[in-house]
C-alpha cells in the first residue's frame, strides 16, 4: 500500500521524529560508508600512494562532483517513480562503489591506475549519495508535509552526520589495524544492511506529474542554494584537510576532530532544529558567522585543543545552515516538483564541495595547510550576505 501525499494529515511536531525514524535509520547506516573513509582516504592517497595534496582534494571532491551531476536525475526519479525507489537505487550503487575501492588495491604498485579506479568508485558513491539523500528528504516531506521542511531536513541530516561521527573513529581504527582493505570491504557491505532495513518500509506515492524543467527549478532556488554552496566550503575544508593538519603538527587522534565536528553538528540540530521553520534565513545568518569564526580559530590554533575548539564551533554553526537556507528553497519551489527542487538545492552544496577540494588543495600547495582554514573562513562569511538578502526577497515560485 502507498500513502497519497494529498491525503496526508499534518504530522504534529512531537510525532515528526517517530514518523521519520525508519528513514533516519536507513540514512544513518548508508552514510557510514562515507564516514569510515573520511579519516582514511587522505592518508591512503597521500601516504600510501604517495600522491599530492591536490590529488587528495581531487579524490575527495570527485564524489561531490558526481553527486552534483546526478542531482537532476535523482530529483526526477524521486518525483516520478517514488522516494523509496530512489533510496534503494542509491544503496545498490553504493555497493558497487565499495567493490571498486577493493579493486583499486590490486594496483597500489601503480599509483596512477589505483587512484583512477578509486576516483571511479568515489564518483559512483556520489551518484549513490545523490539518490539516497534526495529520496530520503522527499520521503520525509511526503510523510510530514512541507510545513515541516526545516525539521525534516534537520533530522534526516542529523542521521547523516551521526554516521560521520560514528564512522570517523571506526574508520581510523580499521585503517590503523587493517589498512584501506578494511575500509573498502566495509564500504561494500554496509549498504546491504541499509537495504535490508529499507525493503519492508511503506513507500509513498509520487506527486502529480511534474512539468517543470530542472533549469526552471534552479532559477527558483538559486539564491538559497548559493548561500548553501558558499557555507559548504568550510565543511569541505575540515573534512578533507583537518586530518593532514593534525598529522603535520604531530597532534595525533585526528579522528577526534571529525567526531567533534559531527557531535557539535548533531547537538545544534537536536536543540535548535525547530528554528529554521520559524525563522528561515535569519537562522542562516547567525550560523554562517559562527562557522566562519570556528574556521578562523583553526587557522590560528597553536595546539590541538584550540583547533578542536574551532572544529566544534564550526560544526555547531554549520548545523542549521542546510535547513536554514533549505526552508527558503522549498518555499519558492513548485509543490509538484519538490523532489527536483531538493535535488537542485543540494546540487549547490555538491558544486561547492566538488570545487572546494581541488581548489583548497592548490591553496595548501602554495601557502600551507593552515591557510586553507583562513581562506575558508573568509569565503563562508560571504554566505551571511546571501542570507540577509533572502530576508527581503520574494518567496513566490
Amino acid at each position: 500500500m502507498t500513502a497519497k501525499i494529498s491525503g496526508l494529515s499534518p504530522v504534529a511536531a512531537r510525532s515528526i521524529l517517530a514518523a521519520l525514524l525508519p528513514i533516519i535509520s536507513v540514512v544513518l547506516i548508508a552514510y557510514l560508508v562515507i564516514g569510515i573513509a573520511m579519516p582514511a582516504l587522505p592518508l591512503h592517497v597521500h601516504e600510501r600512494l604517495g600522491l599530492s595534496t591536490f590529488v587528495v582534494g581531487l579524490v575527495a571532491g570527485s564524489q561531490f562532483a558526481a553527486a552534483l551531476l546526478s542531482r537532476p536525475l535523482a530529483g526526477y526519479y524521486a518525483d516520478s517513480r517514488g522516494a523509496k525507489r530512489a533510496v534503494v537505487i542509491g544503496l545498490l550503487v553504493a555497493v558497487v562503489s565499495g567493490l571498486l575501492y577493493l579493486l583499486s588495491l590490486r594496483f597500489v604498485g601503480s599509483p596512477e591506475k589505483s587512484v583512477t579506479i578509486l576516483l571511479l568508485g568515489r564518483a559512483l558513491l556520489g551518484l549513490a549519495e545523490s539518490f539516497i539523500i534526495t529520496g530520503a528528504l522527499s520521503w520525509g516531506l511526503a510523510l510530514c508535509g512541507p510545513q515541516n521542511t526545516g525539521r525534516v531536513m534537520a533530522w534526516v541530516g542529523t542521521a547523516l552526520y551521526a554516521a560521520f561521527a560514528i564512522g570517523a573513529p571506526a574508520g581510523a581504527a580499521l585503517y590503523a589495524a587493517y589498512g584501506f582493505a578494511a575500509i573498502s570491504l566495509a564500504a561494500a557491505v554496509i549498504p546491504l544492511g541499509a537495504l535490508l532495513l529499507a525493503a519492508p518500509l511503506r513507500p509513498v506515492a509520487p506527486p502529480p506529474a511534474a512539468r517543470h524543467t530542472f533549469t526552471r527549478v534552479v532559477g527558483v532556488v538559486w539564491m538559497p542554494g548559493l548561500g548553501l554552496a558558499i557555507s559548504g566550503v568550510g565543511f569541505g575544508a575540515i573534512t578533507t584537510f583537518i586530518v593532514l593538519l593534525f598529522a603535520q603538527n604531530g597532534w595525533g587522534q585526528s579522528w577526534l576532530a571529525l567526531t567533534l565536528l559531527c557531535v557539535a553538528f548533531i547537538l545544534g540540530r537536536v536543540f535548535f532544529g525547530h528554528l529554521p521553520d520559524r525563522k528561515g534565513a535569519k537562522v542562516a545568518v547567525v550560523c554562517v558567522l559562527i562557522e566562519s569564526a570556528g574556521l578562523a580559530l583553526i587557522w590560528l590554533a597553536p595546539w590541538s585543543a584550540v583547533a578542536l575548539t574551532g572544529v566544534t564551533l564550526s560544526g555547531f554553526g554549520y548545523s542549521l545552515v542546510f535547513p536554514g537556507f533549505g526552508v527558503e528553497a522549498v518555499r519558492r519551489a513548485p509543490p509538484e516538483s519538490r523532489g527536483l527542487a531538493l535535488g537542485a538545492y543540494t546540487a549547490f552544496l555538491d558544486l561547492s564541495l566538488g570545487l572546494a577540494g581541488p581548489a583548497l588543495g592548490l591553496v595548501t600547495s602554495r601557502a600551507g595547510l593552515s591557510a586553507v582554514f583562513l581562506v575558508s573562513s573568509l569565503v563562508v562569511m560571504c554566505a551571511a550576505a546571501i542570507a540577509v538578502r533572502l530576508l527581503n526577497a520574494p518567496t513566490g515560485a
